[in-house]
C-alpha cells in the first residue's frame, strides 16, 4: 500500500521500514528530492509520479521544520 497521508506515510517508514525520521534525516531526504536531476529523484518520481513526490517532500519537510 502507498500512503496517502501524513500519518500514514510516518507510520510506514517509523514502524514498517524501522526508519527513524529525525529532522537531520528529513532534510537529507528533503534535498535529495527537491533536485530533480538527482537519479534517485528521478526513479521515484518515474515509480511514483509528481503528486506523490510532492507530498512526500512536503512531509519530509514537515519533519525537518522540527528542528526550527
Amino acid at each position: 500500500m502507498i500512503p496517502t497521508t501524513f500519518e500514514e506515510w510516518t507510520n510506514c517508514i517509523v514502524n514498517d521500514c524501522g526508519i527513524s525520521l529525525t529532522p537531520e534525516y528529513a532534510k537529507e531526504r528533503a534535498a535529495i528530492l527537491h533536485d530533480k536531476t538527482n537519479a534517485e529523484t528521478k526513479k521515484f518520481i518515474s515509480i511514483y509520479g509528481e503528486e506523490h513526490h510532492a507530498a512526500i517532500l512536503a512531509w519530509f519537510e514537515r519533519i525537518a521544520a522540527q528542528a526550527s
